[in-house]
C-alpha cells in the first residue's frame, strides 16, 4: 500500500506572512547591492588574534566587493524561495539566518581596506552580554512562579548605584555583594505589594523602575558630584582561565573575561538545572502555571512566590553591579540605558528558559558591540543611528523571531487561598 505525501496548505494569513519576510530578505539584498558595494573598495582584513596571544592565527582576508556580490545572491535567493515556496514552519530560521548574513555584509562594508579585530569584536560581544543575560534570569525565577517582573531595570540601575558607592568605601567584592542584596530588596518591595496586597504586578514595577532612576539621579546630583570619591570603585579585572584560554579564537572570546562573564555562565547552568530537575523548581513552576492545583497537593503558594521572586532580585542586583565594578567603576545618571528592558524582551525570545536567555542575550550583546566597533571604524553612518542599533534588534527579534511566545499560566495573576 503506498502512501502518498501531501503538502502542506497554507492559510491565507500564512502565506500573507510568508510572503512579507520574502520581501523583508529581497530588500536586504538589494540594500547591499545598493548601499555597499558601490562605497567598498580593496579587501577586508579581520584579525583572528590579540597581540599577546601564544598562538598567533593569520587574518582573515578577503575581497571586499565580491563577497558583498556572493552575501548579496545569498539573499536573493533566501527571499525569493521564502516568497514562492512558503516555508512557513522554517521561516524564523530563514530569517534568522538572513539577518546574519546581511549583517556579515555590513562588515564586509565597513572593513574595506582597513583592518578589523574580530576577536575583539567576539570578546566584547559576550561581556556585552552579562546584564541582560542576568536580568532575563531575574525576570525567569519571578516569571516562572507567577509574578511578572518589570521592575529588572530598576534593579540593574540600583545594583550599579549600591555598588559604586560601597564599592568605593570597601572595595569592589564588599560593593558586589552590596548591590546583589539592593537587588533583592527591591525584589521584596516588589513581592510585597505583589503578592500581600494583590496590587497589579506592572503597575509596581513601573513604580519600582521610576523610583529608583529619581532616586539614582537625585543622589548623584547631590552626593557623588560634590564627593568623587564615592564614585571611583575598584574594577574586577579580567582573569585568563589556564590552558583553556590559550585556545585559538576560543581562549579570548570565552576564557579570557572578568568573574561576572564566569558567574553568568555557571548561573545559567544552575538555574536551569534548578528549574527542570529538582523539587524546588517543580514547585516553583507549578505555582506559576496553576497555583490552586499546587495548593491542593500542600505548596505554600505565596511562600515559593516570594523565594522565587527574592532570588531574581538577588540576580538582577549582581547584574547592575557590571555596569560599575565590572567595566568603569563609576556611576552616570540612567547609565543601564533600557538593558532591563531589553532583558525581558530576551526572555521572552527565549521562553523563559535559562539556556534560551544566554543565547538570546548573546545576540543583543553582539549587536551592541556591533555598533561600538562600527563607531571606531568610523562609518558613515550617524552616530545616533549606530546607537538605536540594539534596540532596533530587540523590536525585530520580538516583532519577527519570536512568534507566539506562551507565558506561565498564572502570570501574573495573585492567588487568594480559599
Amino acid at each position: 500500500m503506498s502512501t502518498v505525501k501531501q503538502a502542506k496548505v497554507l492559510t491565507k494569513g500564512q502565506r500573507r506572512r510568508a510572503q512579507i519576510l520574502g520581501v523583508i530578505m529581497l530588500l536586504l539584498s538589494v540594500a547591499v547591492v545598493w548601499l555597499f558595494i558601490p562605497n567598498a573598495a580593496g579587501q577586508a582584513t579581520f584579525g583572528l588574534s590579540t597581540p599577546d596571544e601564544a598562538i598567533q592565527l593569520d587574518p582573515l582576508v578577503v575581497p571586499a566587493t565580491g563577497s558583498l556580490w556572493f552575501l548579496a545572491a545569498v539573499l536573493a535567493f533566501l527571499g525569493g524561495t521564502q516568497f514562492f515556496r512558503g516555508f512557513q514552519s522554517k521561516a524564523t530560521i530563514f530569517l534568522g539566518v538572513a539577518l546574519l548574513i546581511f549583517v556579515a555584509a555590513l562588515l564586509v562594508w565597513a572593513t574595506a581596506g582597513k583592518d578589523f579585530s574580530l576577536i575583539g569584536m567576539l570578546s566584547s560581544t559576550i561581556a556585552r552580554c552579562v546584564p541582560i543575560a542576568l536580568g532575563a534570569l531575574a525576570g525567569i525565577l519571578c516569571e516562572r512562579s507567577g509574578v511578572i517582573n518589570i521592575a529588572i531595570e530598576g534593579m540593574l540601575l540600583g545594583g550599579a548605584f549600591v555598588g559604586v558607592v560601597v564599592g568605593s568605601l570597601v572595595g569592589g567584592i564588599g560593593g558586589l555583594l552590596a548591590a546583589t542584596a539592593s537587588g533583592a530588596v527591591l525584589a521584596w518591595f516588589l513581592a510585597f505589594f505583589a503578592i500581600r496586597y494583590r496590587v497589579d504586578q506592572i503597575i509596581v514595577g513601573i513604580v519600582i523602575n521610576i523610583f529608583v532612576l529619581g532616586l539614582t539621579s537625585f543622589l548623584t546630583a547631590q552626593v557623588l558630584v560634590s564627593r568623587p570619591d564615592l564614585n571611583d570603585a575598584p574594577i574586577l579585572t579580567a582573569w585568563q582561565i589556564p590552558i583553556l584560554g590559550d585556545i585559538p579564537i576560543i581562549g579570548p572570546t570565552f576564557f579570557n573575561q572578568t568573574w561576572f562573564v564566569y558567574a553568568t555562565f555557571i548561573l545559567v547552568a544552575l538555574i536551569a538545572f534548578g528549574l527542570f530537575r529538582t523539587r524546588w523548581g517543580l514547585r516553583t513552576r507549578s505555582v506559576g502555571e496553576n497555583p490552586k492545583a499546587a495548593d491542593t497537593v500542600g505548596i505554600n503558594v505565596n511562600r515559593t512566590r516570594y523565594i522565587a521572586v527574592t532570588l531574581g532580585g538577588l540576580v538582577g542586583g549582581f547584574a547592575g553591579a557590571w555596569f560599575t565594578i565590572g567595566t568603569v567603576g563609576r556611576f552616570d545618571e540612567n547609565m543601564t540605558g533600557g538593558r532591563g528592558f531589553i532583558a525581558l524582551a530576551a526572555m521572552i525570545f527565549a521562553r523563559w528558559n535559562p539556556i534560551g536567555a544566554l543565547a538570546a542575550a548573546t545576540v543583543f550583546g553582539f549587536s551592541d558591540s556591533l555598533q561600538q566597533k562600527l563607531a571606531v571604524l568610523q562609518v558613515p553612518i550617524p552616530s545616533e543611528f549606530l546607537a538605536m542599533a540594539p534596540y532596533l534588534v530587540t523590536i525585530v527579534v520580538v516583532a519577527g523571531l519570536v512568534g507566539r511566545a506562551r507565558a506561565p499560566a498564572a502570570d501574573g495573576q495573585p492567588y487568594v487561598k480559599e
